[in-house]
């Protein structure tokens, strides 16, 4: 599963930081790995950057690696991360609290998503006690867990995949999966169902590869074309309702609709679509001048919601905010994706890709974007679940380190 977006600024949030012709100054808000990124980064694009980084929270729970939680294969402390090491090691500034507003005369960008909790019937802040989503990760992650260590063998696991853009596309998927593999081996007389928004998915074919040999008959999708869109929920009942009628769960995970954080509509960053247009070799937001969003808020052309696009697209933003501080030109730049997906813990699939600024925005260069080959060995699958642990420790040490 994919991280949070970042906003990044000159100016003040709440509170003045004096800033003088000489000073370049630069004020990240939220720590995920967008943001976590581009402070590093920002620093090592020029040291003369004092760079101010505000995040909430203490620790950053990943979603990446937070469907191994779920499903007790890992505990929440393995995904658990801290911000000392960007202080000691790169310099950045760390400062505890909320951004509450955006100096106008500044340089800025904005965090993160939030949940469009009113476009779906019946779904809520409360609700969500009930029927978790754990698509922020933390105390919704266990819930979940708790959940399905609770749940009766012969029950049902109701996942709900809202209408895309949202959070790490294949991330609704590898979840079925991981839940698919822990009832197997604890609860196996039991089932999951996708209920989709949509008619199709990321690295769909290799799923269904997985699904077949690991869970057969386990794991049941229904697309939006045949009724998988939810229209509705109910937090008492565990029931959810579609065009094609009503389902009931022992366990209703709800992924709800998304959009950039509530920060970025408060200043003006967002658009009709609920997210944050920007220019694609900057990030500086197409609605307020000298503010940079990156990561999920942003409108970021073909790049996909996910951590290593986050990672790629703050790298992009510290190195171009460092150029127009110094008064260069901006360069044209390329992002590189990677997302990798578990269908049991010894089963892995990526989605991979090489994207470039083209005329219609961000795309995929030719012959740069790829999936995961169908009827590999069970060899080349274990690989990948290796290459998906290390990528996992490989962009956590990029960008928070």
């Amino acid at each position: 599963m994919t991280a949070a977006g970042a906003v990044v600024s000159l100016g003040s949030f709440g509170r003045t930081f004096a800033q003088s012709p000489q000073d370049k100054r630069v004020v990240v808000i939220g720590g995920g790995f967008a943001g976590a990124t581009c402070a590093k980064y920002l620093r090592r694009a020029d040291s003369a950057i004092q760079v101010t980084l505000i995040e909430r929270q203490r620790n950053y729970v990943t979603p990446p690696s937070s469907n191994l939680v779920v499903t007790g294969l890992q505990p929440l402390s393995a995904i658990t991360l801290g911000y000392d090491k960007l202080r000691l090691n790169h310099g950045v500034k760390v400062v505890y609290g909320n951004a509450v507003s955006i100096d106008p005369a500044g340089k800025k960008v904005a965090p993160g998503i939030d949940f469009k909790y009113a476009a779906l019937e019946g779904y809520s802040e409360q609700a969500a006690i009930v029927m978790p989503h754990a698509w922020k990760a933390g105390p919704q992650t266990e819930l979940l867990r708790r959940q399905l260590e609770q749940m009766p063998n012969g029950g049902t696991v109701i996942i709900t995949v809202p209408p895309a853009p949202f959070r790490c596309p294949p991330g609704p998927y590898e979840r079925a999966s991981l839940i698919a593999h822990y009832l197997k081996r604890n609860k196996p007389k039991s089932k999951v169902l996708i209920l989709d928004a949509s008619d199709s998915f990321a690295a769909q074919e290799g799923f269904m590869e997985a699904w077949q040999a690991l869970y057969p008959g386990m794991i049941e999708w229904v697309p939006g074309s045949k009724g998988g869109g939810v229209t509705k929920v109910d937090a008492k009942s565990l029931t959810v309702s579609t065009r094609a009628g009503q389902h009931r769960g022992n366990v209703v995970n709800v992924i709800p609709p998304q959009k950039a954080g509530d920060f970025a509509d408060k200043v003006g960053l967002s658009d009709e679509t609920g997210w944050c247009p920007v220019d694609a070799g900057s990030f500086e937001s197409t609605r307020q001048k000298d503010i940079h969003v990156i990561g999920d808020s942003s409108i970021a052309g073909k790049l996909p919601k996910s951590a290593a696009a986050a990672n790629s697209e703050a790298k992009v933003c510290a190195f171009a905010i460092a150029s127009l501080l110094a008064k260069r030109p901006v360069g044209d730049p390329s992002f590189v994706n990677a997302c990798y997906a578990l269908a049991s813990p010894t089963y892995g699939l990526s989605i991979a890709g090489v994207y470039g600024r083209t005329a219609g925005g961000i795309a995929p260069l030719p012959g740069a974007l790829g999936v995961s080959p169908l009827k590999e060995s069970a060899k080349y699958r274990a690989k990948e679940a290796q290459d998906a642990n290390d990528w996992y420790q490989n962009i956590v040490a990029d960008s928070f380190t």
